[in-house]
């Protein structure tokens, strides 16, 4: 597919639909004609024949016509709605996805769902109507011309002039408000950052530090947001005197067309109205324009976004992987960053192995966990499950098989049953024996409402060690074949690092492939091989015997070299 038409492809599939709206509002300006003609044929017909039967027939005509228009408009409005809600459920499930992989790389995803939502919501306002109805603006201004050349041109120039101020409305307010948008979003971004962390901020009184770096980003926003919202108003201002003068101008200049004769009373009023016909979508796409250049921007971004993110490939289901694990000379950076972590590592964990992974902070333990899991894509080489490249495998079929508990345990909002069962079917069974091999389930069953306690966004009910807990227990869920530990014990009392030794032991007799992140002795007694990361490569890997034993003869003044298997 091509990235960068995804989007248009998606729009596309509502040709029909807008084909069906400009039909609609032909019609609505043609039946908006009514009052013009009416006020002609009453002016020219009806008061100089006195005759009240053609006034009862014209009025009916009026009416039956002014319903009609009325109609049409009200299915016009229902139309957009409906294409707006399927716009939102033909995007929205993709939009969410490539939201999680926006956030995993960078931290910040929500903006593409917030962007949806502006594109939505300005499909369904007054403003998009002004761009079905300026095309219909030559009617009016044709029908002015039959009554009068010379209105006829007097009308075009207040037309063209308020065409000139819309064109000045995009030059002097879409920077800035494109501007605007963007430190509105990055304002917004900080102040969701250090929500996440409510609780050192408030602790250690660094609110009032914190505030003031949002607000000198919000302070940028509202500028320019004032800056432009100025220019808009101005031109606003300029644009309403001009139509109030060229209206009371085309009267004045009707009624010197009447004194001379050329055209009657009638056709004096029916220009001034078809004039505030004609003007009326220019004025009203000035008014809403705000709205125009922020779903202008919105569809950008979600067209840059689409392209960053492209849909995966679909690719030939693979069954459940046996847990061997191979890094091929794997090289790994951040997201959005050059500098490599993990450098050139080489290694093989069969399947069933239990791998312990240690080192210095900031060696790269956890981008190896990401990379093991598949969060992280490798700059260079791949890591492999089965043979397969992690990153590349379908999520949806990978999850299942895969279990993963990060340093910081995130829980989400629902019940510990939901959780523990990763959101899907409530398999009671599964659950309770993940929540038994996690030795969490007496835990849960003191909690007030057991597995149906609701822990709220993030887990807040929960103390760290009870989420630590509740996170293994959904790393265990299904029994998955290659299972990824960051730091598991950190925050685990002396019963909680009792029933992790216990997940462990059982996780290594059912010769599931196991990599532990710790540095606690009782955890590296179960290792079967162990990893050493220094500065983003490997100082060692082996049997764990064979490492440890390399690791005192190099600290011994003769120091051996070390192994690799």
């Amino acid at each position: 597919m091509n990235n960068q038409s995804e989007l248009s492809l998606v729009l596309r599939r509502f040709h029909g639909v807008f084909w069906a709206i400009g039909a609609f509002s032909l019609a609505i300006n043609v039946l908006l004609l009514v009052p013009s003609l009416y006020m002609l044929q009453v002016y020219d017909r009806v008061l100089s024949s006195r005759n009240m039967t053609t006034l009862l027939m014209l009025s009916l005509i009026m009416l039956g016509l002014f319903a009609l228009e009325s109609a049409l408009e009200f299915v016009r409005s229902r139309v957009l709605v409906r294409m707006s809600v399927a716009l939102d459920v033909a995007l929205a499930p993709r939009l969410f996805d490539v939201s999680f992989e926006r956030y995993l790389q960078s931290g910040s995803g929500s903006q593409a769902l917030a962007d949806l939502t502006q594109l939505r919501q300005f499909m369904t306002s007054q403003g998009v109507f002004a761009f079905f109805d300026a095309p219909w603006m030559p009617i009016y201004l044709g029908v002015v011309f039959i009554i009068s050349p010379w209105m006829g041109v007097f009308a075009l120039a207040g037309a063209l002039i308020l065409t000139l101020m819309a064109y000045l409305t995009e030059r002097f307010t879409a920077p800035a408000l494109a501007g605007a948008a963007r430190e509105a979003a990055l304002a917004n971004a900080y102040a969701a950052a250090n929500l996440r962390n409510a609780e050192a901020v408030h602790a250690m009184g660094m609110l009032s530090r914190l505030r003031e770096r949002w607000f000198g980003r919000q302070a940028a926003f509202l500028t320019l947001q004032a800056q432009a919202s100025d220019r808009a108003a101005a031109i606003s201002a300029l644009t309403r005197f001009f139509r109030l003068t060229m209206q009371s101008g085309i009267l004045g200049l009707g009624a010197y067309l009447v004194l001379e004769n050329q055209i009657t009373a009638g056709g004096m009023i029916a220009g001034s109205i078809l004039l505030g016909r004609a003007l009326a979508p220019v004025e009203l796409g000035i008014s809403t324009w705000r709205g125009f250049v922020a779903a202008r921007g919105a569809r950008q971004r979600l067209r840059e976004l689409l392209a960053a993110h492209p849909p995966r490939p679909e690719s030939l289901p693979l069954p459940r992987p046996k847990g061997e694990v191979q890094a091929e000379s794997l090289e790994v950076a951040a997201p959005g960053r050059r500098e490599t972590i993990l450098k050139g590592l080489n290694f093989r964990a069969p399947a069933g192995a239990v791998v312990a992974v240690i080192g210095p902070s900031g060696s790269g333990k956890s981008t190896l966990a990401r990379t093991l899991v598949g969060i992280w894509k490798a700059q260079s080489g791949a890591m492999r499950l089965d043979g397969a490249d992690v990153y590349a495998w379908n999520k949806s079929e990978l999850g299942a098989w895969v279990g993963y508990l990060p340093q910081s345990v995130e829980l989400m909002e629902g019940t510990l049953a939901e959780n523990i069962a990763r959101f899907g079917v409530l398999d009671t069974d599964g659950i309770l024996q993940a929540a038994q091999r996690a030795g969490v389930h007496e835990l849960i069953q003191h909690l007030p409402q057991g597995y149906d306690t609701r822990i709220g966004e993030g887990g807040l009910v929960l103390s760290g060690g009870q989420r630590q807990r509740i996170g293994l227990a959904r790393a265990l869920y299904g029994d998955p074949s290659l299972i990824v530990l960051d730091e598991p014990n950190a925050n685990l009392d002396e019963a909680g690092d009792a029933a992790l030794q216990k997940a462990l032991r059982e996780l290594k007799e059912r010769q599931r492939t196991l990599f532990v992140i710790t540095h606690r002795q009782n955890v590296l007694a179960l290792a079967d091989y162990v990893l050493v990361l220094v500065d983003g490569a490997v100082q060692a890997y082996g049997p764990r015997e064979q490492v440890f034993n390399a690791m005192k003869a190099r600290m011994a003044p003769a120091s051996a070299p070390v192994p690799r298997v």
